[in-house]
């Protein structure tokens, strides 16, 4: 988890026989990518917004059956309003692009996280997405907004206490708890992808990532492409899971 991933593994050396199920990524690098070229912050995120459409469309072409991607955290109301309005306005503009073509393209949409302060409009766009997913199966894009690892363990906790005290029973075990999380009946990632050449999870899947292998990479996420993609799973394809067995 300390070191960077320095595969010499060629990005075509992938198993299409044995994909992870659940692959999670965090978006991370759109910010710096901007910097570097000398334009707005709000560029790298427009860009950003082109790549996850790019390797969500890959993710679904190879077989991957979830992906999971940090869209907003918790913690990024922070950041300057121009950048936050800048982020929702090209949500908007992929769900409504998306609401379009996701029957034909058989991708199925769900949102973790409190939608609670985000616009109307937007709000109206996240119904009309889960509404149309509810047709069909497919690939599931799961969309991280307003999301943060911590509060959802403490929302799952307070759930299962309220189970609790109307009297019913295990309301504390693993599975009782799973099923009040955003990602109930959805397995755990098997591999997270990191780009931007930071090393940690930064509140992002934190009970769901217990046993997953974690690919860092300094590669922006503006830059990723179907290459970088195939190089995390042919890297995790390398790795011996044992789960604390021998």
């Amino acid at each position: 988890m300390g070191l960077f991933r320095k595969t010499k593994i060629k990005a075509g050396e992938v198993d299409l026989g044995n994909l992870p199920r659940h692959i999670a990524i965090i978006m991370d690098g759109n910010g710096r990518w901007a910097k570097k070229r000398g334009l707005p912050r709000t560029a790298g995120h427009a860009q950003g917004a082109e790549t996850f459409r790019t390797v969500a469309t890959y993710c679904k072409d190879i077989g991957i059956e979830y992906l999971t991607v940090y869209a907003f955290s918790t913690e990024n109301w922070r950041r300057p309003q121009e950048e936050v309005s800048a982020i929702m306005g090209l949500l908007e503009k992929y769900l409504y692009e998306a609401t379009d073509r996701m029957e034909r393209d058989r991708v199925k949409m769900k949102f973790f996280g409190d939608t609670s302060p985000v616009s109307p409009k937007l709000k109206a766009l996240i119904e009309r997405t889960n509404e149309i997913s509810s047709h069909y199966e497919g690939c599931q894009v799961n969309i991280c907004l307003n999301y943060g690892g911590r509060d959802e363990i403490l929302r799952a906790a307070v759930s299962c206490a309220e189970d609790k005290a109307k009297g019913m029973e295990n309301a504390f075990t693993e599975g009782a708890f799973s099923k009040h999380l955003w990602s109930a009946g959805i397995p755990d990632p098997e591999l997270i992808i990191r780009p931007g050449g930071e090393m940690r999870l930064s509140n992002f899947l934190l009970w769901q990532a217990a046993y997953s292998e974690l690919y860092f990479t300094e590669k922006l996420w503006p830059d990723f492409s179907k290459d970088e993609i195939n190089r995390a799973i042919a890297w995790f394809q390398t790795r011996e899971r044992r789960f604390g067995g021998v």
